[in-house]
């Protein structure tokens, strides 16, 4: 009877049958193993993500004034405007 390979585990199960195969992959090392490989996966994803983007990113040293710290778009000199009611005047928002 062939063997069962599981590619999560790196093992493989001494018997190829549908309760053998139900019981490792319901234990807690296999679902472990499988946590791990997709978490692996996703960094790797999401590295390649940053590795396609970030050279376009970033403008090379001394091209321009260095960038302010704070949310994209936000100059240092602006404020919000602030609504300020009087008494006996209605509020905008009722």
């Amino acid at each position: 009877m062939p063997k069962f390979y599981c590619d999560y585990c790196d093992t493989y199960l001494t018997h190829d049958s549908p309760s053998v195969r139900k019981t490792h992959c319901s234990g807690r090392k296999h679902k472990e193993n499988v946590k791990d490989y997709y978490q692996k996966w996703m960094e790797e994803q999401a590295q390649s993500l940053i590795d396609k983007t970030s050279p376009g990113m970033r403008p090379p040293m001394g091209a321009h004034m260095p960038m302010m710290p704070g949310p994209p778009m936000m100059r240092p000199h602006a404020r919000p405007m602030m609504i300020q009611s009087r008494p006996g005047m209605a509020r905008p928002d009722r």
